[in-house]
């Protein structure tokens, strides 16, 4: 009886590490897919968000930019962190990046960095309309094949977020 609680608590011990920092086998490929391909996106949406302060005049754009950057910064920083640990390349910055429109609501910024007023908003909340679809797509997809419980959060946390600023984003785009 002695020897087997002495075995029960060298197991328990030894396994206390593990639990406290997560055990690399709950992710899959799809998680890393995931966390690759979503750190552009979310890249590219900083890179939007750069642009509000100087070319609106809108505060409700103003914040909405602000929102979207305090959210998706730290998501960057949490998905690199993952790749890191998972022993996954961590992608290369897509900051600066204007194309990839066929890659998951990835948008041509085109001119949106020449446009002022009005028509900025206007171009800016249909890009970012566009960009945060591929988001919420990227998300549901990670749901039906990853398996890591912290990226799957993240993927519905995305989803609650982002339809959300949708709905936002087109009661605030101008008509016309």
């Amino acid at each position: 009886m002695l020897r087997s609680l002495a075995v029960a608590a060298t197991l328990l011990l030894g396994m206390s590490p593990l639990a406290a920092c997560g055990s690399p086998a709950t992710h899959n490929s799809a998680d890393v897919a995931f966390a690759q391909g979503m750190v552009p996106h979310h890249e590219q949406a900083l890179e939007m968000t750069e642009l509000v302060t100087s070319r609106t005049d809108s505060t409700h754009v103003v914040d909405l930019a602000q929102r979207i950057a305090k959210a998706q910064q730290p998501e960057v920083d949490r998905m690199n962190g993952w790749l890191r640990s998972w022993g996954a390349p961590v992608q290369a910055s897509s900051h600066g990046a204007h194309g990839h429109a066929d890659n998951h609501g990835m948008v041509d910024l085109g001119n949106l960095a020449d446009l002022h007023g009005t028509e900025f908003d206007r171009q800016w909340l249909s890009l970012m309309i566009q960009h945060h679809r591929g988001a919420v797509d990227m998300a549901r997809e990670h749901l039906d094949a990853g398996t890591d419980p912290e990226a799957r959060k993240l993927a519905q946390d995305v989803i609650a977020a982002q339809e959300k600023e949708i709905a936002e984003m087109e009661s605030l785009l101008p008509q016309g």
